[in-house]
């Protein structure tokens, strides 16, 4: 049984091809065209890497941002739905997903299936996504990838209460021409984050293990501040991309459909 799961987001397009519950090949790239395009760019990529061809894939789900664009995929289902299955089947303990994509933000528990429990997610306001990350490292010129290890180093961390990505620019900008150190700065803009998703994700009452998902997961300032604020642990993803938690759900929810247990 061999399956593709395919996640467009926001800013980053991932496609996971299994066979019988085991990844065969992966591709993450970046977002910069039309989803139906990068879409196909994704999927011939990871197809290459795992030496088949569309003929061997029995079926393929779409989820993310640009789901309803993916041109070869057979079934659609919520990022939700599958960052819940990809979570669980990664990290079996699992019972709370903090997911911080492209454009939004969500907290999902998850029953003993992988399936949804209960769940919030906030897409009104870019605030507490990657987006938010990108604007800023564009106005502090700074690497993104740089971000998460500069904020750790911050000794006074600035107070950023603007709630809104345009106001926290104009604030940011503000702060820097005081003459506030960067890493003090960025220390602020991770804090200010992780409070938001962590309040976010007590809104429908903490439960242990907790793992973080999606492209924001690998800043070590967030994912460090997020722990700080929770108060509790994060399980770590150690051999899988938690970037590619939704393309892994999807995929794990196509062989659910070609086994006939629906999904």
């Amino acid at each position: 049984m061999i399956v593709c799961g395919c996640d467009i987001g926001s800013l980053t397009a991932k496609a996971v091809i299994m066979e019988n519950g085991r990844i065969l090949a992966s591709e993450v790239m970046r977002t910069g065209i039309g989803p139906g395009k990068i879409a196909e760019e994704v999927f011939e990529k990871a197809l290459q890497k795992s030496g088949l061809s569309r003929n061997n894939v029995q079926r393929t789900v779409g989820t993310g941002y640009g789901k309803n664009k993916i041109p070869f995929a057979d079934d659609v289902q919520s990022e939700i739905a599958c960052h819940a299955k990809g979570a669980k089947w990664i990290i079996p303990s699992v019972n709370m997903v903090i997911d911080i994509g492209g454009q939004d933000a969500k907290a999902i528990k998850v029953n003993d299936d992988g399936s949804i429990k209960k769940y919030v997610y906030n897409d009104v306001c870019a605030s507490g996504s990657g987006r938010f990350l990108e604007v800023m490292a564009e106005a502090l010129n700074v690497e993104l990838e740089e971000m998460g290890e500069l904020s750790l180093k911050a000794e006074d961390p600035v107070n950023v209460s603007s709630q809104c990505v345009i106001f926290a620019e104009t604030e940011v900008i503000s702060i820097l021409n005081e003459g506030r150190n960067i890493n003090d700065i960025l220390g602020g803009l991770h804090k200010s984050m992780a409070r938001r998703v962590v309040a976010l994700a007590r809104s429908i009452g903490i439960e242990q293990d907790i793992t973080f998902t999606g492209g924001v997961a690998k800043n070590i300032g967030v994912y460090k501040t997020i722990e700080t604020e929770l108060g509790v642990p994060l399980k770590k993803m150690e051999k899988i991309d938690p970037q590619l938690t939704g393309a892994v759900g999807a995929a794990l929810l196509a062989e659910n459909q070609v086994a006939g247990q629906g999904g």
